[in-house]
């Protein structure tokens, strides 16, 4: 398989690459689909069963996905210059003020369920770090991904300039060799890690085995790692050209073979190869000017909004739930009972983005006055947030 042209490095930095943005929205419907589970929506055993298999790991996809996804476009986005001030800047007000909203309305649909010892680390974005599901899951649940891309930032200066000393030729054992880690950790907390107790929402694996392969800051870190390495493999030229098409093809079988493995092995292990091939594949596309569907403006703006969305749609799916009762549904009514449950999601994650994300970004995301580097003493050169990424 031949290799992708070389791209120009310079032009490539802070260059924005449309299909990705796109993206965004699939794999944060694909969590969507996933806690559509936990709503038990479906009168039909029989389909919600269907349901369970098909969707109980697209949760774990998506998340998957931001990660490597955040590497990523962090590394293609870097430019000389800039500060660990400023990047850290950038980063904490693209993420805290949707968070602190999301936290919010989790808490007016949780009501006097709160407990506070467990709702302040997730304000705070600590709970990842917590081994407790009360504390990893308290507030707003898929909230426990900030808390490891909050230490994700923190690294990626140091992160990124070490790995930009990997020889060129050497990028693809490099990931190789995050690949095998993140088996090797599924292996070892099958293996080492007790079975009990269990997930308190009926994920068929122990609480200690989930927390250290799915949900441990430093473990999820090799996701994004390996987002920076593929970044650095395209920006080297080293990229061999493997299409989209030809990468989405082997996910949709690493993605069934998922559904044949221990469950440990399909929260995070076993479609990370295809989800880091379809990265640079979509984004080598955007870099030769190739157009696809993931260019139109319904895709772009669904991308826009879909960190809004991520943070929104568990609180809105468990208010629908509350306004439903207990009933259950025939496959027909649940389903668009599902799809109204999208909609209104979409439209309040239109109104965060609309109303709080942007005008922080534009407000707070650089200081009112920037100081020029003195002459004898340049700021290292790190990552600029991606505006559109989270």
């Amino acid at each position: 398989m031949s290799k992708a042209p070389r791209p120009d490095p310079a032009a490539v930095r802070g260059t924005r690459l449309p299909s990705l943005t796109g993206l965004r929205f699939i794999a944060a419907a694909m969590v969507f689909l996933h806690h559509g589970i936990w709503v038990n929506l479906f009168a039909d055993t029989g389909f919600a069963g269907l349901y369970h298999d098909l969707f109980i790991n697209a949760g774990h996809v998506g998340v998957s996905f931001f990660f490597v996804l955040s590497g990523f476009v962090l590394t293609m986005a870097q430019r000389s210059g800039d500060t660990l001030r400023g990047f850290w800047r950038r980063r904490l007000v693209k993420v805290y003020p949707n968070h602190v909203v999301g936290f919010l309305v989790a808490l007016v649909v949780i009501g006097q369920s709160v407990q506070w010892n467990q709702v302040l680390p997730n304000l705070f974005l600590v709970h990842s770090w917590v081994p407790s599901y009360d504390v990893l899951f308290s507030a707003n649940p898929p909230s426990w991904s900030l808390a490891c891309e909050a230490f994700f930032y923190f690294a990626f200066p140091w992160l990124a300039r070490w790995i930009g000393r990997i020889r060129a030729d050497r990028l693809w054992w490099w990931a190789g060799g995050i690949v095998a880690a993140v088996v090797l950790v599924a292996v070892a907390a099958q293996v080492l890690l007790p079975a009990t107790p269990g997930m308190a929402d009926g994920q068929p694996i122990g609480l200690y085995q989930f927390w250290a392969v799915y949900a441990l800051p430093p473990v999820r870190a090799l996701d994004f790692v390996l987002g920076i390495v593929m970044a650095r493999i395209v920006l080297s030229g080293r990229w061999i050209a493997i299409g989209p098409l030809t990468a989405v093809i082997a996910f949709v079988a690493a993605y069934a073979l998922a559904m044949r493995l221990p469950y440990v092995y399909g929260l995070d292990a076993a479609t990370l190869v295809p989800l880091a091939l379809i990265v640079p594949a979509v984004a080598a596309g955007d870099l030769a000017g190739k157009r696809t569907v993931l260019h139109s403006r319904p895709a772009i703006w669904l991308g826009e909004i879909s960190f809004a969305f991520y943070l929104l749609h568990v609180p809105l799916l468990i208010w629908l739930r509350a306004r439903l009762g207990t009933r259950l549904f025939d496959t027909p009514q649940a389903l668009a009972l599902l799809l109204l449950g999208l909609a209104i999601t979409v439209v309040a994650s239109w109104l965060l983005h609309t109303l709080v994300e942007q005008p922080m970004m534009r407000r707070f995301s650089r200081p009112r006055r920037t100081a020029p580097p003195a002459p004898d003493a340049p700021a290292p050169a790190l990552a600029a947030a991606h505006d559109s990424g989270r």
